[in-house]
């Protein structure tokens, strides 16, 4: 109930009646694992290059259904960033602005709850995209696969030092590392993940 009365309260703000179905309960048995490059970890700041997702259902990562689309920056991408992501100035000249990819974005996710590797950064990102728009933040429910990791391994290390890093948890799950770094591929590697714990009752 308390949960209910939230989601009715965030649901008053609004501003486009179109978007009302965000806020239904999901009784669906998909989930949807995205993530995003940016041009940098600042989410008052930053701006989101590319988003990256994948749907679950059935326990079967749906890859011929996969979303990417690539925004226009409202920054210049610095040398530093390019490192990371390797999205360069060239790469972007077929890019959406921001507020057409992320309605793309909405589209495929529906009210389907999100997964991702430390989700919070990607919400806020995604967030100030939406928010000015539609005066919401994003409703679906989150799952947060370094957690479900978390929680597994505790277990097994009594002085709670779980070594969280991207790379250590696919090492440990034994998923193989997909070889271009980028949105979509980073999500399909954490539903990889997520779909590991989901099955594994005990982690070594």
């Amino acid at each position: 109930m308390f949960e209910a009365l939230i989601r009715s309260w965030k649901q008053r703000g609004l501003l486009d009646a179109q978007y009302e179905w965000l806020f239904d309960p999901y009784d669906g048995d998909e989930v949807v694992v995205f993530d995003t490059e940016t041009t940098g970890l600042d989410t008052k700041k930053d701006a989101v290059l590319s988003i990256g997702a994948v749907r679950i259902k059935n326990d079967r990562i749906l890859t011929s259904q996969s979303f990417e689309v690539f925004l226009k920056p409202s920054r210049q991408i610095s040398v530093e960033s390019i490192k990371i992501h390797h999205i360069r100035p060239c790469d972007l000249q077929q890019a959406l602005e921001p507020l057409e990819g992320v309605k793309k974005f909405l589209e495929f996710i529906g009210n389907r709850p999100l997964v991702g590797y430390y989700l919070e950064f990607d919400m806020a990102m995604i967030n100030r995209l939406i928010k000015p728009w539609l005066g919401i933040a994003l409703p679906n429910k989150q799952i947060e696969v370094s957690g479900l990791y978390f929680d597994k391994k505790i277990a097994l290390i009594p002085q709670g030092n779980v070594d969280l890093r991207f790379d250590t948890i696919l090492r440990n799950l034994n998923i193989p590392m997909m070889g271009q770094h980028n949105a979509l591929n980073d999500a399909i590697m954490t539903a990889m993940v997520y779909l590991k714990l989901k099955h594994t009752h005990k982690l070594h």
